[in-house]
């Protein structure tokens, strides 16, 4: 046999083999297909679960100036919703040209795409279209093995032609854009938009996009926010890869390619915390109220079930706030529970964005004036942060409750920890962080001396609402959320001091009193108040007047606890307490002669929603924090309405106007307007409030379009100012409510105006 004829033997047997070889390949592939199709290898998921993939979407807080205020997530899980129409055309342009060119002409699988697979099975590389990269996100797992990575391949393209079939191109762009995980707590496109830039997906700039989009190679190899300048570099690189590939298929031009490419990463980096943000207080507010379930006596302790106790106010709450245990009353139309942290509801608040970060900055700024006054005038002092009548083993009873009080001992005691190894660690000095205005300070101290150092920060609740429809527009529960969580705006509750007053002289003028009647101005003594023998004499601050008779404006304007006495002498503590209920009070109020000057405690809350009776002429009006809330789709599942409720007529609340004008205009609350630059035309009433030892300083004022009110003092009745001119209301809380209120007025986009007017009836004489 000639050498030729050997030859072409060879080729037509290398040839047959190779064929045979090849179509075994493909029916093993085409077996492995069909295999996975039926479900007898891998895993490809029911239809039902395609059309309707397990997203998990965390819940959406917003502003009634459409804000994104926070999010209730699980961990790891924060991802809001997004659709098509939500994103900007550059991220769209940037993923195409990036990810899958052929999107738009393939039906799942991109027969380039499977070569590329092939030859790279077992390495990094895939070549996979979008579709498939969207079946890996939601349905797939990843592999430990080329023969696991295989079967993953294959169950992607089965899984990507399924998904063609039911979504459209648009719908499978949104479904990677909203699974994918851009790390650092920025699940989805729309939560990476904030956080990276502080910004809605719609609004990305090219860079941006392309930055967003190259992360999707490998966000953690390519994270911008990384404190590592490598990482940072190889994200600017990858951004301007992307930028390239834009360019090679005409979605920009080669000359705006280079000067974006020669910009540096600018990021507006948030990292999403529910401690940081506007309005944390109210976010955790509304989580814990929206949580609740139906209350149990069981459940409570024995003091909290005593009348007007915890179960008392909680029960209240069950039975007239459609808020409060809004996941078990609202349920599902299949009968389950929805989920604050991943079925992606969407919470309307009435809050304005400008309006609470205004009472935000006016906290902080009075707060650090405040701490300065706090510490000049304690450092002098023996007891330092204790007033100084304060025997030392008062101070260490203090002391020992506050530390049997904290986490760190409750945590100790549950690892079996003794007592006096408890107290020898709270004595030990460690590193650690504490909150100071200024920031976060990193610092040696003992356990021990910050709880004393956290315990020396005055506190403060404040919220702000409209009279008109109980609108809340502004809630500060404390100083800072991160370190002091407790609400002091609607869980803490106060003794009001002076800020009942207008409730006893409302009570007055509905029996009959005139703003212009006169009273004695000189000591009263409430004589057997207790039946045993007991007399009760209110001290006086002021000596202006004394032995003179005044009339009521004048008593009320000027906060005098003798004239207040003795017009309670005059009237029934029994039809006051009655009176402050229908003002909404619905803690503990005794009806005993004292109660006109405000031992009761009552939560900001309450007081700010009771003050909506005097410019709304007798119609009080509760407060509404949320307005309505939908699902992930937009579906209304509940809407919230203004309830209100007549307290008194219109002749005596236009009377308690007059009065309490008085009280801005020449008294007590004097300084509003002439050291805060309140404009003179703005029509105000309002109250201040200083209870014993200056342990609470209040101050509610209002004008016809808004009432506001801010409580101060400290965690424990114990620390205070010693001095009146320090701690009392005027300076501790009045200054909060006019350096907010003078950014509201400033503010021409709000509809508050210094020139509203409260529309007193034409004619109207209140001492008639």
């Amino acid at each position: 046999m000639k050498k030729s004829e050997i030859s072409s033997a060879q080729k037509k047997s290398f040839f047959k083999w190779f064929w045979l070889f090849f179509a075994g390949i493909i029916g093993v592939v085409a077996l492995i297909f069909l295999l996975i199709s039926i479900g007898w290898i891998g895993y490809v998921p029911e239809f039902e679960e395609l059309d309707n993939p397990k997203n998990k979407f965390a819940t959406e807080i917003y502003s009634d100036d459409n804000k994104i205020l926070g999010t209730f997530f699980a961990e790891r899980e924060n991802r809001m919703n997004c659709t098509y129409a939500d994103l900007s055309p550059n991220l769209i342009n940037a993923l195409i040209a990036t990810e899958d060119v052929r999107f738009y002409s393939h039906s799942g699988i991109d027969g380039k795409s499977v070569l590329r697979a092939l030859v790279a099975i077992g390495s990094r590389g895939g070549g996979s279209t979008l579709s498939q990269q969207t079946a890996k996100l939601f349905f797939t797992s990843p592999a430990r093995n080329i023969f696991q990575r295989v079967i993953q391949k294959m169950n992607e393209w089965v899984i990507a032609v399924k998904l063609e079939k039911i979504y459209t191109k648009e719908e499978i762009i949104a479904l990677y854009f909203n699974k994918f995980d851009f790390l650092n707590n920025a699940v989805g496109i729309k939560t990476a938009s904030q956080v990276y830039f502080n910004t809605t997906p719609d609004k990305l700039t090219v860079e941006q996009a392309a930055l967003l989009v190259g992360m999707c190679k490998n966000p953690s190899l390519y994270n911008p926010a990384s404190r590592r300048e490598t990482t940072r570099e190889r994200a600017l690189n990858r951004r301007n890869t992307v930028l390239n590939q834009m360019t090679k298929y005409k979605y920009i031009s080669q000359e705006e390619c280079e000067a974006l490419a020669a910009m540096p990463l600018e990021l507006n980096y948030r990292p999403t915390d529910h401690k940081e943000g506007l309005a944390p207080y109210l976010r955790e507010y509304l989580r814990v109220r929206m949580s609740a379930k139906k209350p149990k006596r069981s459940n409570y302790a024995d003091w909290q079930q005593k009348d007007f106790g915890q179960y008392y106010l909680d029960s209240l709450a069950w039975e007239t706030d459609p808020l409060y245990g809004f996941i078990e009353k609202y349920p599902k139309s299949d009968g389950t529970k929805y989920s604050l942290y991943s079925d992606g509801l969407k919470i309307y608040t009435t809050i304005d964005s400008r309006m609470q970060e205004y009472a935000e900055n006016a906290v902080k700024q009075q707060l650090t004036d405040l701490q300065a006054q706090f510490v000049k005038e304690k450092k002098t002092q023996k007891n330092g942060i204790f007033p100084r009548n304060m025997k030392q083993e008062e101070i260490d009873k203090f002391v020992e409750r506050a530390i049997k009080q904290s986490e760190r001992y409750f945590a100790m005691k549950r690892n079996d920890s003794s007592e006096k190894e408890i107290f020898d660690a709270f004595n030990k000095e460690i590193e650690m962080k504490v909150f100071t205005w200024q920031g976060v300070k990193d610092t040696l101290m003992s356990p021990r001396d910050s709880l004393l150092y956290a315990k020396s920060f005055a506190r403060i609740g404040f919220m702000s609402m409209q009279p008109s429809n109980g609108h809340v527009k502004a809630y500060v529960g404390g100083p800072n959320f991160g370190f002091f969580q407790y609400d002091m705006a609607s869980v803490g509750r106060r003794q009001v001091g002076s800020t009942v007053k207008p409730f006893l002289y409302t009570l007055a003028m509905s029996n009959g009193w005139q703003p212009c009647d006169t009273l004695l101005n000189a000591s009263y003594t409430f004589e057997n108040v207790d039946g045993r023998g007991t007399n009760f004499t209110p001290r006086n601050g002021s000596k202006l007047r004394v032995g003179e008779l005044v009339t009521l404006r004048w008593g009320l304007q000027n906060s005098n606890n003798w004239i207040t006495a003795r017009l309670m002498s005059n009237l029934s503590p029994y039809d006051l307490t009655k009176l402050m209920r229908n003002f909404g009070m619905s803690g503990k109020i005794d009806p005993v002669v004292s109660l006109c000057l405000g031992p009761c405690e009552v939560s900001v809350n309450e007081m700010v929603s009771a003050y909506t009776t005097f410019p709304n002429k007798g119609i009080k009006v509760k407060p509404i924090f949320v307005t309505r809330i939908t699902d992930n789709k937009g579906n209304l599942i509940v809407e919230f309405n203004t309830e209100t409720r007549e307290v008194v007529n219109e002749k005596t609340a236009c009377k308690m106007i007059t009065m309490m004008q008085a009280v801005i205009d020449g008294g007590t609350g004097s300084r509003v307007k002439y050291r805060y630059g309140i404009p003179s035309t703005a029509q105000i009433g309002g109250k201040t409030g200083t209870t014993n030892d200056n342990a609470d300083g209040w101050f509610i004022a209002y004008t016809p379009q808004l009432v506001s009110g801010v409580w101060v003092g400290w965690e424990d009745r114990q620390i205070h100012f010693t001095n009146m001119a320090e701690g009392q209301g005027a300076n501790m809380a009045l200054p909060v409510w006019a350096l907010y209120m003078k950014k509201v007025f400033e503010n021409s986009e709000l509809p508050y105006s210094p020139t509203a007017s409260f529309n007193l009836p034409a004619g109207f004489n209140p001492c008639e």
